[in-house]
């Protein structure tokens, strides 16, 4: 049987209050990454729309019904190119106007919606920076953890501060998950003493492949987001790495290698909690 592998591609954005410009730029990026052989796109966090609440809370919609424009314009561009695209963080719309869901999205090559996740933790914090950020002040959490199938790779949902949660990642484990998605905004404060470690961290201790894409660079309200998209195998090497700049990042996954990682080191089997 020949090894079952999968291209894959982590797309960097430097997002603005501009929905329809974001959109153009992931239009643009999703399209080099088909290009480039990719079967499974993932865009960062806050994709579409990095600004003020206000402005997002306009912005969000249902999941039931008709499709938003947001939502038509993802189910396109997975048509168009005919990948699997995970959209990372978008302004899903719950019972409080004023508190939407931080939603991924994830479509198949039909433009199907295949998959959602409600972003479970929500970053609340004061850096030393002077940095303060409430996430939850206009933002609903979810409750649930969600996978989905691209042949024999299971794909875990998770967004940004997810990644400091390794519970989180090992409920998705044990449901089958070997691919974990981290679509991210990290800031530049935290990312570059944490954003490696974590994500090798959660790679290792779930012998599992990482796709972190993330948002780079400066975005209004003062926001800088760290960068540095990246893939990182289940032995935690750094196989693909973004640039200080906006683009793609590609690697192939493989099925083979993830089992002898398994089988070298079974610590999946020797969990006792």
């Amino acid at each position: 049987m020949e090894p079952e592998t999968l291209r894959v591609a982590a797309v960097q954005l430097q997002s603005q209050d501009d929905v329809a410009q974001n959109l153009a730029e992931c239009a643009r990026l999703v399209a080099v990454a088909q290009s480039e052989g990719a079967k499974l796109v993932v865009l960062p966090e806050n994709f579409a729309y990095f600004g003020a609440d206000e402005a997002r809370w306009k912005l969000a919609e249902p999941l039931k019904g008709p499709s938003g424009p947001i939502q038509h314009t993802l189910s396109e561009l997975a048509r168009q190119a005919g990948v699997f695209l995970v959209a990372g963080g978008f302004p899903e719309a719950s019972q409080d106007p004023q508190r939407p869901f931080n939603t991924a999205l994830a479509f198949a090559p039909d433009g199907a919606l295949l998959s959602s996740y409600r972003k479970i933790h929500l970053f609340d914090v004061a850096l030393q920076d002077g940095t303060v950020l409430a996430e939850s002040s206009g933002t609903t959490p979810g409750q649930s953890l969600s996978t989905f199938d691209i042949g024999r790779f299971r794909i875990g949902l998770s967004i940004c501060y997810d990644l400091r949660f390794p519970e989180l990642y090992r409920g998705l484990v044990s449901r089958g998950a070997n691919v974990l998605l981290v679509p991210a905004a990290f800031t530049v404060h935290t990312g570059k003493d944490h954003w490696h470690t974590l994500l090798r961290a959660r790679a290792i201790e779930s012998q599992a492949y990482v796709i972190a894409a993330a948002q780079w660079g400066k975005h209004p309200r003062g926001r800088t987001t760290y960068g540095h998209s990246l893939v990182v195998d289940p032995w935690g090497n750094v196989i693909a790495q973004a640039s200080d700049r906006v683009g793609v990042v590609s690697a192939n996954l493989d099925l083979e290698y993830l089992a002898q990682v398994r089988a070298a080191v079974p610590c999946l089997e020797h969990r006792r909690l």
